[in-house]
């Protein structure tokens, strides 16, 4: 535990890109263009699968969830981080520190816990075929996406109270946003138990689910090498190789930023590390959802082609 003597904090000042003052609006324009595509890409993966019946399955409707989520994700993070870019204001009020935090720990989890779902959904439909809909009913599947969302909100607002409900010795954040353990390095004693709550937190989120999805996939791997033709493997396989994808870049960043040492931590490879799972990795959900997956690229070519029609 670290103590010290300290005043009543009450605004915080991030530090954002300091080391790249003269690249400031050359990253504003990177970093807004990223946005808007972000932005752009998850709401028309969303539309196309609501307006496409061929898209109502369950894989689809984890999907939308997932990119509504991630929309959200982006807009706590990014906006902030844009104004501040272009010298707008760079303090936060400790009310705003909680809040962002808490939405950025909520999206996230819940990120992490619907790429768990889909995962199981992508198990049931390759491993278990003939029970496939019977297990992955709509209420079945209303229900997992509900549990999801307030399971990440919920962890989140223990982490959140846990943290703001210590004093504070220091204003400047030396990052972006407010994340946990740059928030945590300005309170003047930072007891035992929000090291412990954050690292099972961590492992929950992260290790436990990492490893549900590394035996789910071991299961269908088997399964898929189970079948006879290679046509019947290749069709097989692509029906999960999107999600595949996004499971190794999501869980790969945020293991690299929860648990690295503290002892390897700089400021300019945090700053990289939190613009990879804050601007790259929603980003990387409709690009990898719509340049690998046929399905998706059918029923644009349907939807575009319709409104031609029309």
């Amino acid at each position: 535990m670290k103590t010290a003597n300290h005043t009543e904090v009450r605004e915080f000042i991030f530090q954002g890109f300091s080391s790249f003052q003269e690249h400031q609006l050359t990253l504003f324009v990177v970093f807004l263009t990223l946005y808007i595509l972000t932005l752009a890409g998850n709401v028309i993966i969303v539309t196309i699968i609501h307006i496409d019946h061929h898209l109502h399955t369950p894989m689809y409707f984890f999907l939308s969830v997932l990119s509504t989520s991630e929309t959200f994700y982006s807009l706590v993070i990014i906006p902030r981080m844009l104004s501040s870019l272009v010298g707008l204001s760079q303090s936060i009020s400790l009310e705003g520190c909680g809040t962002q935090l808490f939405f950025f720990l909520g999206f996230a989890i819940t990120n992490c816990l619907l790429l768990a779902v889909m995962g199981y959904d992508r198990y049931v439909a390759i491993c278990n075929p003939l029970r496939y809909l019977i297990i992955m009913k709509w209420r079945v599947c209303a229900m997992l996406a509900s549990s999801v969302c307030a399971t990440g909100f919920s962890l989140s607002l223990v982490q959140a109270v846990a943290i703001f409900r210590l004093p504070f010795c220091d204003s400047l954040i030396e990052h972006i946003f407010c994340d946990v353990r740059p928030v945590l390095d300005l309170a003047c004693a930072t007891p035992i138990i929000n090291d412990i709550l954050t690292l099972i937190i961590s492992l929950l989120a992260i290790t436990g689910l990492a490893t549900f999805l590394f035996i789910s996939y071991i299961l269908i791997i088997s399964t898929i090498l189970k079948i006879t033709s290679a046509e019947g493997r290749k069709k097989t396989f692509a029906t999960c190789a999107s999600h595949l994808t996004v499971v190794i870049v999501h869980y790969g960043c945020a293991s690299i930023a929860y648990f690295k040492p503290k002892s390897e931590n700089t400021k300019d490879q945090d700053q990289l590390i939190s613009v990879t799972y804050t601007v790259i990795t929603p980003l990387l959900n409709p690009v990898v959802y719509s340049l690998r997956n046929k399905e998706v690229q059918d029923a644009l070519q349907r939807v575009v082609g319709r409104k031609f029609l029309t």
